[in-house]
């Protein structure tokens, strides 16, 4: 298999100069580099991984004392459709006209 070059060339105006893009050299690890690498774990402190996972769960949406189920149901087309009239937000004001049909709000 050929092997492609995949260095691109410098590019002015992205924050670096010719002589910083050329005094990079990174060259291909070799086989005896890559046999004696380890993995991260046996190198870095458990307290990097601590914050790592920290992070992890501090993004996204925050969770929620009593989470949606999803479900699959099978709905008239028409039914849908009409909920769908209202734009956005279809699917919740459908949950609000099930909460009233069984007497939730």
């Amino acid at each position: 298999m050929a092997k492609t070059n995949t260095v691109k060339p410098f590019e002015a105006g992205r924050g670096y100069s010719k002589e910083d893009w050329d005094s990079v050299d990174s060259p291909e690890l070799t086989d005896d580099e890559l046999a004696n690498m380890r993995p991260a774990k046996d190198i870095l402190p458990p307290d990097f991984f601590k914050a790592m996972e920290e992070h992890r769960r501090s993004r996204g949406r925050p969770s929620l004392d009593q989470p949606k189920k999803q479900i699959t149901l099978r709905l008239d087309e028409e039914v849908i459709s009409k909920f769908r009239e209202g734009g956005k937000g279809w699917q919740g004001r459908m949950n609000e006209a099930l909460r009233k049909a069984v007497g939730l709000k």
